[in-house]
């Protein structure tokens, strides 16, 4: 099938006449009537009804109308998405991503993003509260943890594990064998999160739920980490946040046989049928890091 042919006689029915078709077009009369003709001949009926006022599309002809805008739809966006994949980032690429995702891992790719598309300048929000990203001007926001319902496009790029953690010296002043010994211990609670002190664990089909006693609440993750490391008391974190921490010995990961909830990392856009290449390009260059991210660099997917 002739794509043209789909144009030409959509065209037709449109501006209800060939001559304002051709118009339109930039092609003469004969070539629109000619090719309606053809799309006719190789359908085998009869599309549009022909006068000497108007040009009217017979019952068959305005469903296959209806077909033609979608097909020619489909057709220009397309083109466009391979014009858009092909092209250079440039402009301002705005980011919003939470405090402690933003730091470790977000700021890292910026770095390296700038580094190759030095025309594109990024500005990067990082805060733990949810940002509006229409009214505020976002091209993509970085979600970690449990998306709640939205009308705003969402991939998920990765997962996260959270981990039971305290300072290494105040390891020595307690010891814990169930999820229930931690529930009396000091607590450093995690107020950015929507239920910082009810934790669920998990080992098989063994279930534990424990609601542990906040001696210190803080509204910003990395901080719970800064109180944590200096021996204030036990905090659940994330992974991506406590990996050198643990692996320096400056943190211990408490009762590593139960499992807390598994979250998920998001990228976030707001809805448009395209997205410009510095927002492809910048997604594309996370999701390669967060793949490489972890011990022997097998990611953190769960």
């Amino acid at each position: 099938m002739n794509l043209n042919r789909l144009a030409y006689f959509a065209a037709v029915v449109d501006a209800g006449s060939f001559t304002r078709a051709a118009e339109r077009l930039g092609i003469t009369k004969a070539v629109v009537s000619q090719q309606v003709a053809r799309l006719e001949r190789d359908l085998g009926m009869t599309l549009l009804i022909r006068t000497t006022r108007r040009v009217d599309p017979t019952e068959a002809g305005r469903t296959f109308h209806a077909r033609c805008l979608k097909i020619l739809q489909q057709a220009e966006d397309a083109f466009d998405e391979l014009a858009q994949a092909a092209a250079e980032p440039t402009g301002t690429l705005r980011i919003a991503a939470p405090n402690d995702y933003g730091t470790s891992a977000v700021v890292p790719v910026v770095a390296a993003f700038s580094a190759r598309y030095p025309t594109c300048r990024v500005e990067l929000t990082l805060g733990d509260d949810t940002i509006d990203l229409a009214s505020g001007g976002m091209d993509v926001a970085i979600r970690v943890g449990w998306l709640a319902d939205s009308s705003l496009q969402a991939r998920r790029i990765g997962t996260f594990r959270q981990f039971m953690v305290c300072g290494a010296e105040f390891a020595g002043r307690f010891q814990a064998s169930e999820p229930q010994d931690l529930a009396g211990l000091p607590f450093v609670a995690n107020m950015a999160l929507r239920e910082p002190l009810l934790w669920q664990f998990s080992r098989g089909d063994d279930e534990r739920t424990v609601r542990m006693q906040a001696t210190i609440a803080i509204d910003a993750t990395p901080a719970v980490l800064a109180a944590v490391r200096t021996g204030a008391g036990l905090s659940v974190l994330p992974d991506f946040l406590v990996r050198d921490e643990l692996a320096a010995g400056r943190l211990v990961h408490i009762l590593p046989e139960w499992q807390l909830p598994t979250g998920g990392i998001y990228t976030v856009y707001p809805a448009a049928r395209f997205r410009p290449p510095k927002v492809t390009r910048f997604v594309e260059m996370l999701v390669t890091a967060e793949q490489e991210t972890g011990p022997g660099g097998q990611g953190r997917r769960g």
